[in-house]
């Protein structure tokens, strides 16, 4: 371990802050070590936002920390005592502002906006995204992203209301899905022809169209929002096609802003979108600093190019690849990550393994789209590139290990015991 790092800073206390900390302890570093987080809360996982907080299932209101939906179990990575285990300097309410390397010094803004500097001889940074806010000051039109969002669009869910999703990505689909147990009317709209283009190929796309129909959503497809309306309260939505759709509550998932504006002009490098640029180990051109999770962006060499996930699972595994590297010094090791994620809806999971769009070979090698509970494997250039599992976890991951090294279509079909088509 090298020994010229006395003080390390972690800036962002969600997953792939908190997972950093954790392995620069487990790895021996007995310096100080503080993490930033600009919320109030200790960190918790985001995933149950969508699911059971807004759903009200396994909730414990007796306690958890402040707010009631902090008592929900699924909420917390890790109890109170495991984080105090760490030795942290742990400051909640704090949020970065600056980067001055010369210096290796954050200025920060802690709790009722005091001004102040903290030091550091190693910095990781993780303080991902927040959620793109839709352009009305309209009350009733929410986004999820947050604790504090959660509770919000929480307390406005109602059995009869009517809700009205603006965008089918995975945190418009699980609200989706959410809404409907809780007995709410929702109409699910997207501008593109099938959700989650950017994730999975619009076979699987079409697929999950007829989930949200049969349950009882009215999808709207090919659609977006040309306004709100209502008197000082969202009383409708109007689409692109004409149309307006009733509601009572909005909620947006229109994608994310990078929370990267505090890093300009400190010299480390930000690209178009926001997206801090990175080695393959997770550092970034500026010395001794890294960069982790939602807002990371690294070559990965078996996808054709760099990469960038907004995914749980990479999250906790890049903070952790980050924090060993930057304790190596020259012994670091590539970060390589076979991509996954989950989404739970209508009581069915779905997890993607890799990567599932662009596609040009989609086949399903267990179980069929009909009976929705299958296996599919996705591929690009005669290579396998992604696996998906609906309703079937152990076959799933069972392939995990053609995506950690190069496998040709015909070899993974193979593996399933699938005759290729000639």
């Amino acid at each position: 371990m090298r020994d010229t790092l006395n003080e390390i800073v972690v800036v962002g206390a969600g997953m792939a802050g908190l997972h950093a900390a954790e392995a620069l302890r487990a790895q021996g570093f007995e310096g100080r070590l503080t993490l930033l987080g600009e919320e109030a809360h200790r960190p918790y996982s985001r995933p149950p936002l969508s699911k059971e907080v807004l759903t009200g299932i396994g909730m414990d209101p007796s306690g958890g920390g402040p707010g009631w939906l902090a008592g929900h179990r699924a909420l917390r990575l890790r109890d109170d005592a495991a984080v105090d285990a760490l030795d942290l300097d742990l400051r909640t309410g704090t949020r970065a502002v600056a980067l001055d390397p010369a210096a290796r010094e954050v200025t920060v803004s802690g709790p009722g906006g005091a001004a102040g500097t903290v030091r550091y001889d190693g910095l990781v940074i993780a303080t991902g995204a927040r959620a793109r806010r839709p352009d009305t000051d309209l009350a009733g039109v929410h986004v999820l992203r947050t604790l504090d969002d959660a509770e919000a669009v929480r307390a406005a869910f109602a059995p009869g209301g009517r809700l009205v999703v603006v965008g089918a990505g995975f945190v418009g689909a699980e609200v989706t899905a959410s809404a409907r147990a809780a007995g709410m009317d929702v109409t699910l709209v997207e501008a593109a022809a099938t959700p989650l283009t950017r994730v999975v190929d619009p076979r699987i796309g079409r697929l999950l169209t007829e989930l949200h129909r049969e349950n009882g959503v009215d999808v709207r497809l090919g659609a977006g929002v040309a306004g709100f309306e209502g008197d000082g309260r969202v009383e409708r939505v109007r689409l692109t096609d004409g149309s307006a759709v009733e509601a009572s509550l909005v909620v947006a998932g229109i994608g994310v802003h990078l929370n990267t504006e505090w890093l300009r002009g400190s010299g480390v490098e930000l690209l178009a979108d926001g997206a801090v640029a990175c080695d393959r180990y997770s550092a970034t051109a500026v010395p001794d600093v890294y960069a982790v999770g939602d807002l990371a962006n690294w070559p990965h060499p078996r996808y054709g190019g760099r990469i960038r996930l907004e995914h749980w699972t990479n999250a906790g595994e890049q903070g952790e690849a980050a924090a060993r590297n930057l304790l190596a010094g020259e012994g670091r090791t590539p970060f390589t990550p076979v991509p996954y994620f989950w989404s739970d809806q209508y009581k069915m999971k779905l997890q993607l393994l890799g990567q599932g769009a662009p596609a040009d070979q989609v086949t399903f090698v267990h179980g069929s789209p009909e009976d929705r509970k299958f296996v599919a494997f996705l591929g690009r250039g005669g290579m396998l590139t992604g696996v998906l599992g609906l309703r079937s976890t152990p076959r799933t991951m069972r392939y995990r290990g053609l995506l950690e090294k190069p496998t040709t279509w015909d070899e993974a079909l193979a593996a399933a015991g699938v005759t290729p088509a000639r």
